[in-house]
């Protein structure tokens, strides 16, 4: 078995960073809004800072869990979650704008709603 606490806790970071995610995309309403402006780069860089933090947490979750417990749920392409971070962290100029406004409008909601009924699965 595994720490339920520090499951937990990793969880309820993923949620929270989530959160702020649609947060910050909500004024969002084309990848424009990202690349057109200094501020739109400066909401894309902390949208990214974001989903590298994410991305790290969900392969932490993964060590912690013996990778049984994202298993479990695979409405969420988890694979694709942690390699986003990846491709940012280490190809970081490369990182396509496109991209990120696509994950952001289609994926983050229902990466929210999986870490929620995960965390309400646990406790």
């Amino acid at each position: 078995m595994y720490d339920k606490e520090l499951i937990l806790e990793i969880l309820s970071q993923i949620y929270r960073a989530s959160q702020t995610i649609l947060e910050r995309f909500k004024p969002v309403k084309s990848v424009n809004d990202f690349t057109d402006s200094p501020a739109g780069m400066e909401k894309l860089d902390s949208i990214c800072m974001l989903l590298i933090a994410i991305g790290e947490a969900l392969k932490n979750l993964d060590k912690a869990t013996n990778k049984t417990l994202l298993l479990r749920y695979p409405q969420v392409d988890w694979k694709k979650a942690k390699g986003m971070r990846d491709i940012i962290s280490h190809h970081y100029f490369e990182a396509d704008a496109e991209v990120i406004y696509y994950v952001c409008k289609n994926n983050i909601v229902e990466l929210a709603q999986t870490i929620n009924e995960i965390i309400q699965d646990i406790s």
